[in-house]
Parts: structure tokens; sequence; C-alpha cells
């Protein structure tokens, strides 16, 4: 009885945290420009909100663990890969209103 208890809860849990990064993804996929993508030289911007539809899909309605890991997969490697690759391109690592010779604490000028 306990086990059982544990079980469920477990891959409860484990169903949460599937869904809420599959769903970040997702919302960070299509929030990106298309030609990101291809600036990136990734895949199409279409393609991973498929991908990443798919497993926010699979996550919700079938909950079948080989296909969440699956999903997971694909989560991490646009987090990881894709995710980075596109902010870089379109210029999303530096602070709104700086320049690109700001440091961590301000403007550096080299000890002028």
């Amino acid at each position: 009885m306990l086990r059982a208890g544990f079980e469920f809860g477990l891959w409860t849990i484990l169903n949460l945290v599937f869904i809420g990064t599959s769903v970040t993804a997702l919302i960070m996929a299509a929030m990106a420009r298309e030609d990101a993508y291809r600036a990136a030289d990734k895949k199409t911007k279409s393609f991973w909100l498929v991908i990443l539809g798919v497993t926010v899909a699979v996550n919700l309605f079938l909950s079948v663990l080989f296909l969440s890991i699956a999903g997971l997969i694909a989560t991490i490697v646009f987090f990881v890969d894709v995710r980075p690759a596109l902010r870089q391109v379109s210029g999303g690592g530096r602070r709104r209103g700086g320049s690109s010779s700001d440091g961590p604490y301000g403007p550096y000028n080299g000890g002028r």
C-alpha cells in the first residue's frame, strides 16, 4: 500500500516537471523570431513548435514513460543547444541600454 502510494506520488511529480519544462520550452520557441532559427543554423521554428507541442500533448494526455522521456530529451536539447544559439543571434545576451564594453559592475573603459 505504501509502496503504491509512493510510486504514484513520484510519477505525478515527475509528470508535472515534464509538463512544466515542455510548456516553458514551447513558449520560448514560439516567442523567438523565425529568421533567428535560420541565422543560428538550427531547424526551423515550425519544426521546434511541432516537436515541443507533441511533447506537451504526450505529457498531458498519454503519460507514457518512454514517450515522456523522449520529449524531455527534446526539451533539454532545445534549452541547451537551440535557445542559447537563438539568444546569441538575436542579441538577447546583452542588457538593454548597455554597450558591448559594459562589465558586470558598469562600463569598462580600460583604466582611462
